[in-house]
């Protein structure tokens, strides 16, 4: 109950008059009303996006768990505290504004920033991107403004790799291309231009000189040779013939047997005899395995390496190690990482998955897995 008491004094004594109020229904109201505050609070610090609440001199009055693990502010030290204070001062003048222009409008929710990043500040000092929508309530107490936030610090980065791996692949490709153009003019175009030459000194001159015609037709061949062969060169590194004539366990074993030639390290291979996919897994893990090595032969200073591969009911597993210099996964993008890239490129358009294991002085491990229904993969 509620009570008041008063009293009177009368001719016959004092007189107590006492005013009561049944609050049954007030107080199981403000139990339940306590109840879900408890269950809400609970909520919000179980949510894994940021919440924050401020009022309408945007002064943060809620702030959950999440948002503690974002911006490394403990939640005694951000309650009370400006909202600007999670951001960078360059930005706060006109993030308030728009808070407050938002306010005016009387819109009930609305994306930040027109859909675009918005730039948060950590207790370090750090900033970052963030995702972030904002809504309003009317209370008794006044209007409050609700953001709910998101880290898109992982996000943006993956982004921009992605944005610099299409630049990069792009000059790559350029640089192919270089490459095939300066091969067929300086060999298969100087060789044909030769040929043309002598086939026209032997039409003029075959009747009267037969020994030298001979002798002509002789280094003719020779040099036909040559260019059939530098055509196959430039063939294969297009596109491996061995693969569309024996298969992809041979075509591995050639390029393992080209690359110790070339670099000098060993390759120890694991891989089926009968080892043969079909298209797009074949040429996949045949590149995959290309520039993994080369990868080796660029950076790793490795004395060997070693190329396994298996087929299970569900999987393609390509491992590829080597006992080089290794390096930090983790440390300031390095040359190979845009060889890594690559990788990661190929299968996820596979939708497979790339894990790297490697650490200064002990090597490097890829391991490359594609799921695939072995039927299916089976040529």
């Amino acid at each position: 109950m509620d009570a008041s008491i008063s009293h009177l004094d009368t001719p016959n004594g004092h007189l107590y008059t006492v005013i009561l109020r049944d609050i049954t229904v007030r107080v199981l109201a403000e139990e339940r009303h306590v109840r879900l505050s408890a269950r809400l609070a609970g909520l919000l610090d179980s949510a894994m996006d940021g919440i924050i609440t401020v009022d309408e001199g945007q002064r943060i009055v809620m702030y959950n768990r999440a948002a503690e693990h974002i911006f490394g502010w403990p939640t005694d030290e951000a309650i009370g505290q400006p909202l600007g204070k999670l951001m960078p001062e360059r930005f706060r003048q006109a993030h308030g504004d728009h808070i407050r222009r938002f306010g005016e409008h009387g819109v009930t929710s609305r994306r930040m920033g027109d859909g675009t990043l918005i730039m948060g500040r950590r207790a370090d000092g750090e900033e970052f991107p963030m995702d972030a929508s904002i809504s309003q309530l009317d209370t008794v107490d006044g209007k409050l403004f609700t953001v709910i936030l998101r880290d898109a610090t992982e996000r943006v980065r993956a982004q921009e790799e992605r944005s610099e791996f299409a630049v990069a692949a792009q000059a790559i490709r350029e640089e192919e291309k270089t490459r095939v153009a300066r091969e067929l003019h300086d060999e298969l175009a100087q060789s044909l231009t030769a040929l043309k030459m002598d086939t026209i000194w032997i039409r003029e001159h075959a009747q009267e000189s037969p020994e030298e015609t001979s002798v002509k037709i002789t280094g003719m061949l020779d040099m036909l040779d040559r260019a059939v062969a530098s055509t196959r060169r430039i063939a294969a590194d297009l596109r491996p013939l061995l693969l569309d004539d024996l298969g992809l366990g041979p075509a591995i074993d050639w390029l393992a047997t080209n690359f110790t030639q070339r670099s000098g390290v060993k390759v120890v291979l694991d891989v089926p005899e009968d080892l043969d996919l079909r298209e797009p897994y074949a040429t996949a893990v045949f590149r995959i395995v290309q520039e993994s090595l080369q990868n080796i032969a660029k950076h790793a200073q490795a004395h060997s390496a070693a190329v396994s591969v298996t087929i299970a009911p569900h999987m393609i597993r390509l491992e590829v190690r080597d006992d080089g210099k290794g390096f930090s996964p983790t440390a300031t993008r390095r040359p190979e990482s845009l060889g890594l890239m690559g990788l990661q490129e190929r299968a996820q358009l596979l939708k497979g998955s790339v894990e790297i294991d490697s650490a200064p002085g002990r090597g490097t491990s890829v391991v490359v897995r594609i799921p695939v229904n072995e039927q299916d993969a089976r040529a």
